[in-house]
């Protein structure tokens, strides 16, 4: 039965990676259809739109479905909903600090969702502005490293305005001003280097360290949290170190 057993795995491993994967297309088909609507339908004058195509074709989302957000959000074709962004704030295990933003047509079962997931998986709300002033607003560029070192990357970037370069292991880390992040994705662009995603984030100030314990905790409770389909984007300002993330992985 053991080889049943290994297919059953696997199996279920594959599921949750698909649903994982519908959940994600579901959030980037929703990021164009706002982009389109806040901005309108021509990607040259709506940066943001671009952005969000960009990083939809990255993640391999169907042209069709990117050209029907483009349109609802234009308000070009039928069926778009009215979304308004939300942010949440609170507190991790550990202290950790937490931003949720969240995209969505309901305001009642968003909080609802951040509710739930918060307080089940060791999180507490906060009020506003008690936990936002930990992080700043910032232009992040994640540049996959293939041949590239990071003076390839910061040669390219630095006269558009890029601040610093963060060598992530599998890619690197282009950090701007939000609103400097046009300029060196274009850079980028020019230099012929090729990158995965470029949004504004937030970005911690101070980060706290944690045990293999505690990342776990955070990390349930960030999947928790993006499981809501309203949930768009978590920001947390912890750090984990290698010897701590190949504990967590095995």
């Amino acid at each position: 039965m053991s080889g049943h057993s290994k297919w059953a795995t696997t199996k279920h491993k594959k599921a949750v990676i698909d649903a994982k994967r519908g959940k994600l297309f579901a959030k980037l088909i929703k990021n164009i259809e706002v982009a389109a609507r806040m901005g309108g339908v021509d990607i040259e004058g709506n940066p943001t739109l671009y952005d969000a195509i960009q990083k939809a074709k990255k993640q391999s989302v169907p042209n069709k479905n990117i050209d029907s957000a483009v349109k609802r959000g234009g308000g070009l074709e039928a069926g778009g909903a009215d979304y308004e962004t939300i942010m949440y704030e609170g507190y991790g295990p550990n202290g950790v600090a937490v931003l949720i933003e969240c995209l969505t047509d309901n305001r009642n079962r968003a909080a609802s969702d951040v509710r739930v997931a918060m307080t089940r998986n060791g999180g507490s709300m906060a009020d506003p502005g008690s936990v936002s002033y930990l992080f700043n607003r910032k232009g992040v560029i994640i540049v996959p490293k293939g041949e590239l070192t990071e003076d390839d990357v910061l040669g390219a970037v630095l006269d558009a305005g890029a601040e610093e370069v963060n060598d992530l292991g599998e890619n690197f880390e282009v950090i701007s001003e939000a609103t400097d992040l046009v300029a060196v994705r274009t850079a980028l662009q020019e230099a012929g280097i090729d990158y995965d995603s470029a949004e504004a984030n937030f970005v911690p100030t101070m980060q706290v360290e944690l045990d293999e314990e505690g990342a776990r905790k955070i990390f349930k409770l960030i999947d928790a949290l993006e499981d809501s389909d309203d949930v768009q984007n978590v920001f947390a300002n912890f750090d984990v170190s290698d010897d701590v993330m190949e504990k967590v992985d095995a």
